[in-house]
């Protein structure tokens, strides 16, 4: 083993046992320090050093001849970032060299983001009157009530909801836990849907998930997208609705509503305020209406 491939060895142990991050997180970080890694042999180096500066925008170059957008290439500085930080502080190198190369400008594209009308419409679109039709709407509630991405949804088991207190425990990137409150109609919905729904959902079956499919089985990220979908098309919505345009529409709602950039951060489960920041954009045109209607002049 070559000492990059070490240092990349002992870098990843640290994510995982130190900074506890999920597995889809290791795994990002895992391959895109591989690609690093390969480019450096191709160059003919075998080690890091705190000259690295130089070759790193060399392959910041080269991922661009692949054809690799702007915010791919600012994941991989990302990458680089934190790695060689590790290694400054491990003293394993005497300082970061990537520090001072700025993230490629990102041009980045901006959440779709649907109007309460349309959140509506859709909470109106599943039949409610079936077992299936009511699960669905209950998913949609509590995800559009808590901001949750679906792989947080699909995870709640039944013991993380407290309909009383109105509140919902979810574990979401690198396994952090957060509460995050909800309203009165998640809440109603959930109640029925917990108990009345799910059983009929499990017939003779037992398990420890919120939303059940067939045979008490969880259900699955690809299972809730194609419903939505569908749900989005009886309700006449052009947007091109994804699981995350209900967080993504949660947050923006919250905002325009008067919530403080702080208060959606803990609820969206954001490390950092910077990465809420996004959903600003949204509230412009309700800024430009209260200025035209309150300011003076």
């Amino acid at each position: 083993m070559s000492d990059a491939d070490r240092h990349v060895d002992q870098y990843m142990n640290y994510l995982l046992i130190e900074k506890g991050l999920s597995d889809n997180t290791l795994e990002a970080y895992g391959s895109d320090l591989a690609d690093y890694v390969r480019f450096l042999k191709e160059q003919g180096i075998s080690r890091f050093s705190e000259r690295d500066m130089t070759v790193i925008l060399k392959y910041l170059i080269h991922l661009r001849e692949r054809g690799l957008d702007r915010r791919s290439r600012a994941r991989h500085l990302v990458t680089l970032r934190g790695f060689y930080r590790f290694l400054a502080q491990e003293k394993i190198l005497p300082y970061n060299p990537v520090e001072t190369i700025d993230l490629p400008k990102k041009g980045l594209k901006l959440p779709e983001v649907l109007t309460i009308e349309e959140v509506k419409a859709l909470l109106d679109a599943p039949d409610v009157t079936t077992p299936k039709g009511m699960r669905d709407s209950a998913m949609i509630e509590l995800m559009y009530a808590a901001g949750l991405r679906v792989s947080e949804l699909v995870s709640i088991k039944v013991h993380d909801v407290n309909t009383e207190a109105g509140f919902v425990r979810v574990y979401g990137k690198g396994s952090k836990e957060r509460v995050v409150p909800i309203g009165r109609y998640a809440t109603e919905k959930l109640e029925t849907y917990i108990k009345t729904v799910r059983p009929a959902l499990l017939k003779n079956n037992v398990s420890s998930y919120l939303f059940v499919a067939w045979k008490g089985r969880p259900m699955t990220r690809q299972g809730f997208w194609k419903a939505l979908k569908k749900y989005g098309r009886a309700a006449g919505i052009r947007k091109n609705i994804k699981p995350h345009s209900l967080r993504h529409s949660f947050a923006s709602h919250l905002l325009e509503g008067g919530a403080d950039l702080r208060s959606v951060q803990i609820m969206l489960g954001h490390a950092d305020i910077s990465t809420t920041q996004i959903y600003t954009h949204v509230t412009y045109s309700h800024l430009k209406n209260a200025h035209e209607k309150f300011h003076p002049r």
